[in-house]
């Protein structure tokens, strides 16, 4: 409705430039000069009384369907503006954070010189063909178990007493979320044995 009034008024505005009677508008004053070029403006001195009423109602058919197949936790996949859990393939290499066993895929990022639950030691992304969540999971162990062995070796001992392996579930994995955070924790499961300093 108020393209048709913006148009309807575009129309009034081309056309009022000149009445018709010779008279000559403000930019084809006699005092302007060509090299100083004068601005005119002209407003509509009425508005149309009546407005187009046949406007489409309805959608058009034919429209895709909504996808379906979505993760089943969704939530986890989107990053929150309040809080600060984010979900796990936002975090980055050499990042500290604390896990929450009721929201998994989420973590909340933590300082590495504060008690927190975990280090992400590496990022590595899947490739492949995974339709079930078994393969996701023993494909993603695979890509950490090397790059975990060698930095826990390498850590005093009794500091890291767990391993955590992130990965996407089928569905995350078909809707092209591929990434793995491998980490190193202070016990395996949250809240017992923290770290409380940066991994050497």
């Amino acid at each position: 409705m108020i393209v048709a009034v913006g148009a309807v008024a575009a129309v009034v505005l081309l056309v009022t430039g000149d009445d018709g009677e010779g008279k000559k508008g403000p930019a084809e004053s006699s005092t302007a000069t060509a090299s100083e070029p004068t601005p005119s403006l002209s407003i509509a001195s009425q508005i149309p009384s009546e407005l187009p009423t046949d406007l489409p109602t309805g959608l058009p058919s034919g429209l895709p369907s909504v996808p379906t197949g979505f993760p089943s936790d969704l939530d986890s996949l989107l990053p929150t503006v309040a809080g600060d859990a984010v979900p796990y393939y936002l975090l980055g290499t050499g990042d500290c954070f604390d896990i929450d066993d009721s929201r998994p895929g989420r973590a909340a990022k933590r300082s590495c010189n504060e008690p927190h639950d975990a280090e992400v030691v590496e990022l590595a992304e899947l490739k492949g063909s995974f339709t079930t969540d078994a393969a996701l999971k023993k494909a993603a162990a695979a890509l950490c178990e090397r790059p975990l062995e060698r930095k826990a070796r390498s850590q005093p001992s009794g500091t890291v007493r767990g391993t955590l392996v992130q990965y996407p579930d089928a569905s995350g994995y078909k809707y092209g979320i591929d990434d793995v955070a491998c980490s190193l924790a202070g016990d395996s499961g949250s809240g017992r044995h923290k770290l409380t300093k940066p991994l050497s």
